[in-house]
């Protein structure tokens, strides 16, 4: 997939919208896939863990991300239950703070990090360090250090030049680090071309058929600072369907097998990856965790029997899948614009106090969004509508194309379900747009875990004429 240098919205013009979308039967209604478990809508005002959305916006302001505590501990917990015999990790990247950690924590999962800063962050949570798994194909000698000193869990390698550094550090350190290599195998999951992982033309792991991987773990077995955990594989995000990790797993688990002959190790586990979908829109059908268990259990089963393979202890790294449906953003409407096109045709532009900002994956990843009128009722016609940011950007499009009542004006408040994974991790401050906060909500009351930005944290580091760095 090719994007076009301005944005994909300059490569393709449609005042139709996809072929998918339909014109919803009750405009004033939940699509209950697409939201948190305790969404709903009273007199039309959208309600999540009991509190009305115009309530949250008085009180912490506009946009705002909108997190169901409750929605997000029961999807990790039916990670934990239905894939009981793994060890179920976390993806942090798909969004972390202190309270996320410790609510990972308490709900039996672990914690997947990759980079220094969610190390950062799991120490202040107090996330016991045997409990991370350290992921990241550039991980820089401080963070490697830093992680060894600490005793995390497990370090998935990503390459020779790691495995090096790792001999090195640990020698140094007089301790033993359990380590896993990230693998390649091959596979193209039916993604974006982005965040599909396990081709080979990409960054991440080591070639199964180059042969570095078997080369990797020889290089591993023969450092004494260093124990072989497994092997792992990511093939990619947002994936519905099972046979992409049934074809990794049958060439992860040949290496897996050959590592055993020719190098002399058992490998005692195995991380299939992540990369679970979620329903973003109604073209969406996800499998809920435990279909998932039943699924990958009988892929690795069946491999490890035709192999003759005792069964690895196995892992896996939902991020999406726990926090994408349990958070919304709410925005509140600033202009409405009808724009007519060739043949007659009229698009209605909403604009919003937020945008590409703080939801950058419609712009990068041409991703379909949903939204609703969340702060009242509407009897009006529906319109086709085009819901944009504020940003100086043709391609800051929050909802591409969406069926929203045609009497939206300046003041209503709109919210898109399924924003709590990267929306907030891979925020920005273009246009220096302050970063909106991230609020809790449970039982009918509402609690800040990341505080809204300032004009203040946004001057803080710019030094200007005649400041100083220790300032």
């Amino acid at each position: 997939m090719r994007a076009h240098e301005a944005g994909w919205a300059h490569a393709v013009e449609s005042a139709r919208g996809p072929a998918w979308l339909r014109p919803p039967d009750d405009a004033n209604a939940l699509v209950a896939p697409l939201w948190s478990s305790t969404a709903r809508k009273v007199e039309g005002v959208l309600e999540v863990g009991g509190v009305a959305v115009t309530d949250l916006v008085a009180e912490h302001g506009s946009p705002a991300y909108v997190l169901d505590e409750a929605d997000f501990r029961r999807r990790a917990r039916a990670f934990r239950d239905a894939f009981d015999a793994y060890d179920v990790y976390y993806a942090g990247k798909a969004f972390l703070c202190t309270t996320v950690a410790r609510w990972i924590v308490e709900e039996g999962l672990r914690l997947d990090i990759c980079t220094g800063g969610e190390l950062a962050v799991a120490e202040r949570a107090g996330v016991p360090p045997e409990l991370l798994g350290f992921h990241g194909n550039n991980k820089s000698v401080a963070e490697l250090t830093r992680a060894v000193e600490l005793g995390v869990g497990r370090i998935i390698v990503d390459s020779f030049h790691e495995i090096q550094r790792l001999a090195e550090i640990t020698e140094v350190a007089g301790r033993t680090t359990r380590v896993m290599i990230r693998v390649t195998a091959g596979v193209e999951a039916h993604t974006h071309e982005y965040i599909a992982t396990a081709h080979e033309d990409q960054k991440f792991g080591f070639s199964i058929s180059s042969g570095d991987a078997l080369a990797a773990a020889q290089l591993i077995h023969e450092v004494p600072g260093l124990e072989l955990l497994g092997l792992h594989s990511h093939i990619g995000s947002q994936i519905f369907d099972s046979s992409g990790f049934e074809v990794a797993a049958r060439r992860v688990l040949a290496l897996h097998a050959q590592i055993s002959d020719e190098v002399g190790v058992v490998l005692p586990e195995l991380d299939l990856g992540g990369g679970f979908g979620i329903a973003y829109t109604t073209q969406d059908d996800p499998s809920d965790p435990a279909q998932l268990a039943i699924e990958l259990t009988k892929i690795v089963t069946e491999e490890c029997k035709a192999r003759d393979l005792a069964v690895p202890r196995l892992s896996i790294e939902p991020g999406r899948a726990i926090v994408g449906p349990a958070m919304c953003t709410v925005y509140e409407v600033g202009t409405v614009k009808a724009v007519e096109l060739d043949g007659g045709a009229v698009r209605t532009y909403v604009s919003v106090d937020g945008g590409m900002s703080d939801n950058i994956r419609t712009a990068l990843y041409d991703a379909d969004y949903s939204c609703t009128l969340a702060s009242r009722t509407s009897d009006a016609p529906l319109l086709l509508t085009r819901v944009v940011g504020k940003h100086c950007e043709a391609g800051d499009i929050v909802v591409k194309d969406e069926f929203l009542p045609g009497d939206l004006v300046p003041g209503d408040l709109l919210a898109v379900p399924a924003t709590g994974a990267y929306c907030r991790s891979m925020s920005s401050n273009y246009n220096h747009v302050l970063r909106p906060p991230v609020v809790a909500v449970n039982d009918g009351a509402s609690r800040v875990l990341v505080r809204r930005e300032t004009e203040d944290d946004l001057l803080r580091l710019d030094l200007g004429p005649g400041d100083r760095m220790e300032d």
